[in-house]
């Protein structure tokens, strides 16, 4: 086993302190570590869907821009050097391995003074801020890892905040309520420092609003102060009015008209730089940074024959966007004959309603176990699913490529089989349909 090996292995069995909010232990860690957090000039991007593609386009823009961007975020799909990134190359596994053993002896000595072992994702941030500090970019994309407030990435104090949509999620760690889950979420919002959000529902905006309101932080918000407009052909083209940008017939490499909001948020966020912290940022370097980005495993069409599309619509938010795609592209890159789907979905999210909005539009579904502790009673997803199907077009099959193989065999020529759910699945889809089909296409 390399060094990498056992780091990484070190790094998984950290996942024994499980998801254990708060803030002492990544300060009391930070602080043995000569504050790295205080070193960097910050994005901070929170929200429930939306974050990763938010932050996938801003480093994009930024690249084109000539600027060096650092990106920390998770999960990642199959390597965990993806989580930790600049202009888009990750760290190295040189970089991982002293990361991680500069970082030891701190650990060591907080269990010796009986103070409670940092969580894996604790060690995570750690890792990526000692890195940043050290490689010193010119910005750090900084994503939330789960709520906000006591996420342990809410170290920092950012340049601007980002809060995009917001859902029902995690709701045994955030609350049971939109308006306790958003109060958790605007937790990252900080004195003076300018937040821009992409969320559009009312409940969630009035939080945003009294949160910022108290800390004095101007709000740009998507739909009210900077806008997008599409022509509704199916294109992936769009207009956008901002602060005083306004930029006509923009071309986005992501899927999805949700997107157009995410990118309507990054730009947002470009323009408070530029106005605010001179940044160059022109407007060629937007529209290569935003024809350019990628971010695998969203509404990505992995293979075109056979067509296989992958989304992690992991609740139901996600899953309506993903729904509305379906029905936008139906003419364009995602049209089909019969849509099968592979769902695969963790038991503490919104399945009953997530399962209500796509169920419809499918023609088979094949119900399939996320690869986490938290997938619970899996078979209760097909259960559902067989209010919307006839039974015969309903099925299980455990483990994820075997469902996805199914779904293959099932198919006809012109066909759509679309992979969707939990992250934690689509990686291990991505992973075996890249080793085992591409060759196909």
């Amino acid at each position: 086993m390399t060094e990498y090996e056992k780091t990484l292995e070190y790094i998984k069995n950290l996942t024994k302190f499980g998801i254990n909010l708060g803030l002492e232990r990544i300060k009391a860690l930070l602080d043995r570590l000569d504050h790295p957090e205080k070193k960097l000039k910050v994005i901070h991007i929170g929200g429930t869907n939306g974050k990763g593609s938010t932050t996938a386009m801003l480093q994009s823009i930024m690249k084109q821009a000539g600027y060096c961007a650092g990106m920390f975020t998770s999960p990642h799909l199959h390597d965990f050097r993806e989580r930790i990134t600049i202009n888009g190359e990750m760290i190295s596994p040189e970089d991982v391995v002293s990361g991680i053993n500069k970082l030891k002896p701190h650990l060591e000595e907080m269990e010796r003074l009986g103070i409670e072992h940092p969580t894996e994702f604790e060690v995570c941030t750690a890792l990526a801020l000692c890195y940043f500090a050290e490689k010193q970019p010119d910005l750090v994309l900084l994503e939330v890892g789960l709520g906000g407030e006591i996420d342990s990435t809410n170290v920092v104090t950012p340049l601007i905040s980002v809060l995009t949509s917001i859902g029902m999620d995690h709701m045994d760690y955030l609350g049971d309520t939109l308006q306790a889950i958003t109060g958790v979420k605007a937790g990252i919002i900080k004195d003076g420092v300018p937040v821009v959000t992409s969320s559009d529902k009312p409940e969630v905006l009035k939080v945003i609003e009294e949160r910022a309101a108290q800390k004095g932080s101007r709000m740009i918000e998507v739909g009210r102060d900077v806008h997008w407009r599409h022509p509704g052909d199916g294109s992936q083209r769009f207009g956008y009015e901002g602060l005083y940008w306004s930029y006509p017939d923009l071309e986005l490499a992501l899927l999805g008209e949700h997107q157009f909001t995410n990118a309507a948020a990054a730009l947002a966020v470009c323009e408070v730089l530029v106005g605010t912290y001179l940044l160059n940022i022109s407007e060629s370097a937007v529209r290569e940074g935003l024809k350019a980005v990628r971010w695998p495993g969203r509404l990505e069409l992995l293979l075109r024959n056979p067509r296989v599309l992958l989304d992690g619509a992991h609740n139901a938010d996600g899953m309506m966007s993903l729904a509305k795609a379906l029905q936008q592209y139906a003419d364009g890159p995602l049209k089909r004959n019969r849509l099968l789907l592979c769902l695969g979905m963790l038991r503490d999210k919104e399945i009953e309603k997530a399962v209500e909005i796509i169920a419809p539009l499918a023609d088979e579904i094949i119900v399939t176990k996320p690869d986490s502790p938290r997938a619970g009673d899996w078979e209760y997803v097909a259960r559902i699913a067989e209010k919307y199907l006839v039974q015969e077009n309903v099925s299980t099959v455990e483990d994820p490529a075997g469902a996805v193989r199914k779904g293959l065999e099932r198919m006809k020529p012109g066909d759509l089989l679309c992979v969707t759910g939990s992250l934690y699945m689509i990686s291990g889809v991505r992973k075996f349909l890249l080793d085992h089909y591409t060759h196909q296409e």
